[in-house]
């Protein structure tokens, strides 16, 4: 899928390619050696993206929406319950009796966390905000996922300034790390 567009348009793009990462896993027999690659692709595309989110679309949210900062927070709860599942899924190989319940977790995590975002949250956004900020936000959020961390880090700040001080900082050495290992790269 291109990306490109409003935050909105960008961060449905991202949604879009989560669930087709999630049917290959489900297309794969349990124990099978390349649900572990697929996941993690997936965990990538997650924390690059909950990152990008945390750094600028939440912060619009309270600014723009009545009752933001409590949709925000929650938001961030869902994110950091994804987060330790994908972490958990970091040291468990699909052999593992934990894999598939993990897996089966996370996916439903993340599955309500679009349904809600896409149902909730972007309509009450797009109403609120002008398109010239929803397309300044696609921008930024394009620029962040390009500096996101790419491994989960459940004790990393989630909040501006915070975050964004530190997570471009993260993902360089994420991405040496996968660059070394290979995770997440097409054989």
């Amino acid at each position: 899928m291109g990306h490109g567009g409003d935050v909105i348009a960008e961060l449905t793009t991202d949604h879009g390619e989560v669930e087709e990462m999630f049917g290959e896993i489900e297309a794969l027999p349990s124990g099978d050696p390349r649900r572990k690659d697929c996941v993690d692709k997936v965990t990538i595309e997650l924390v690059r993206h909950s990152v990008a989110e945390e750094a600028y679309l939440y912060p619009a949210v309270r600014k723009h929406i009545p009752d933001g900062d409590v949709i925000a927070d929650r938001e961030l709860e869902d994110h950091a319950e994804a987060e330790r599942t994908m972490k958990a899924l970091e040291g468990c190989e699909p052999d593992h009796p934990d894999f598939d319940l993990l897996i089966a977790q996370l996916m439903t995590e993340i599955r309500s966390h679009i349904q809600d975002e896409e149902n909730n949250l972007f309509p009450r956004l797009r109403a609120s905000c002008s398109a010239d900020t929803l397309n300044s936000l696609g921008e930024k959020v394009r620029r962040a996922k390009q500096t996101a961390p790419t491994r989960p880090h459940p004790s990393a700040p989630d909040t501006p300034p915070a975050n964004k001080l530190l997570a471009p900082g993260m993902g360089l050495v994420d991405r040496m790390r996968d660059a070394l290992t290979g995770r997440g790269k097409d054989d």
